[in-house]
């Protein structure tokens, strides 16, 4: 059991070392995955930093993770401190991600349907030519290409049209910047609060709010124009539901939440799938073998033309461990925040209620306990006999817990058909050759702005 029964004498959790008045910040700012292995290995699965004066307890590893996924952990954790600036910023009254209990389970049946693989069924050829479309207008052939802002692009595009019915690219600038001070000063609290008087910051927050009213909108418009049946080949989106949502039961999303869960899409899309698909590009590029088993897989996928979705995910075993190693290696979900919900003895140790907490949930995806050559990138460790993700609490790529990313099942879809399709169509090499990967932080962490590729042309 993660939680020591109440008869064992608890420990105080130990204090990690850190520098005056500064305590940890700088090393979680620097590189936070390696940072919570370091407090892993030093410490053991609890101990107590300092994050810009701020005390925080960290929980990490195996323990943490499999924790996080059982009964004694959803009714010890809350997320809803994380969140409230947020809420707070948009004079909201709940997000999503800032829900527990009931009210999370509300918000999210709502919400599951739209965030869910089946939303793309029937629809993989489609996102195909949106990839498609995305490529001749972002990635030119023979121009270096920015990685990470051509996927932002490319994902709001995909998702806008998938999810939503439109994609907004106008506004794909004000979301960046939205989610890099909304993340880094309310939510993971790495920056302070002045920043939030940026005027940058300030244009970019009228311009979501503006994003949100265009797609009010443009739903009531749509209602004032549909047929009295809505037709099987034109099924509601996320948007028709959560707008369904509130029209119906205004007391679940009321008026004041919908910017923050009109454009959530967006958001959660912007900033996690891209970084991740920038990531895999990067790897099977700078693996000349995995390169070419991709290729093969990518080609003969396509052969036909169409996609036959039945058999899509068997086809590609080898860009799937590419897709699963790079999320390995370079994962969104570093730690989770939460707070504590009541005192609670975690592996001996003492938390006490009202303690807020990064659960490391990605620590052991760099330790060979649990993956040999933990830095290694290896494609084939995913695969019977090895299957090492299959270990309890070894792989928690899409967090964990009762706040397990939602838009989880979709996410594999749009990964693997975005991947394949930038594979296929484009030749591609890393600029300069010989580049090695740099990384930010902030918001979260993943390939910096910097990282380009050079199209030498297409393929296919």
């Amino acid at each position: 059991m993660n939680v020591a029964a109440e008869t064992q004498p608890a420990r105080e959790i130990p204090q990690a070392k850190g520098l005056p008045l500064l305590g940890n910040t700088l090393d979680m700012a620097r590189d936070p995955a390696q940072f919570f292995v370091k407090l892993y290995r030093e410490y053991g699965p609890a101990c107590r930093i300092s994050v810009l004066g701020k005390p925080y307890v960290v929980l990490s590893g195996i323990e943490a993770a499999n924790f996080m996924g059982s009964r004694e952990g959803k009714d010890c954790l809350r997320s809803k401190e994380f969140w409230e600036g947020l809420v707070e910023e948009y004079g909201a009254t709940r997000t999503l991600t800032g829900e527990d209990g009931e009210s999370h389970k509300e918000l999210r049946n709502i919400m599951r349907r739209g965030y869910s693989k089946e939303s793309i069924k029937g629809r993989y050829n489609e996102l195909v030519r949106i990839t498609d479309r995305c490529f001749k207008r972002d990635w030119p052939v023979g121009e270096s290409v920015r990685v990470l802002p051509a996927m932002q692009y490319m994902v709001t595009d995909q998702l806008g049209t998938i999810l939503t019915g439109s994609a907004p690219l106008e506004y794909v600038d004000a979301i960046r910047t939205n989610i890099l001070y909304i993340l880094n000063v309310l939510v993971t609290r790495q920056r302070p609060k002045i920043l939030l008087q940026n005027p940058k910051y300030k244009r970019a927050k009228a311009r979501v709010q503006e994003l949100r009213r265009s797609m009010v909108e443009d739903w009531y418009a749509k209602q004032r124009n549909a047929s009295a049946e809505v037709s099987e080949d034109d099924p509601p989106n996320l948007i028709d539901d959560i707008m369904r949502a509130h029209v119906e039961r205004p007391d679940v999303i009321p008026e004041q939440d919908l910017t923050v869960t009109l454009t959530g899409p967006y958001v959660a899309g912007l900033d996690t799938v891209a970084n991740t698909t920038a990531a895999i590009t990067y790897c099977v590029l700078k693996h000349p073998e995995v390169k070419r088993r991709v290729h093969e897989e990518v080609d003969a996928l396509f052969a036909d033309g169409e996609i036959d979705e039945s058999t899509f995910f068997s086809q590609i075993p080898t860009l799937q461990g590419a897709i699963m190693e790079a999320m390995r290696l370079y994962p969104i979900a570093v730690a989770q925040m939460r707070t504590a919900n009541k005192d609670f003895v975690f592996q001996g140790f003492q938390v006490r209620e009202g303690e807020m907490i990064y659960m490391g949930t990605s620590v052991p995806h760099f330790m060979e306990e649990y993956y040999p050559e933990p830095t290694k990138f290896d494609v084939d460790r995913y695969a019977k006999p090895r299957a090492e993700h299959m270990q309890s609490g070894a792989y928690s790529p899409y967090g964990r817990g009762p706040h397990t990313c939602l838009g989880k099942s979709l996410a594999e879809v749009q990964l693997a058909l975005s991947m394949a399709r930038l594979f296929h169509k484009l030749d591609l090499e890393l600029d300069p050759p010989d580049y090695d990967l740099k990384t930010k932080t902030a918001p979260t962490p993943g390939p910096a702005t910097s990282f380009q590729v050079k199209v030498k042309g297409y393929r296919n």
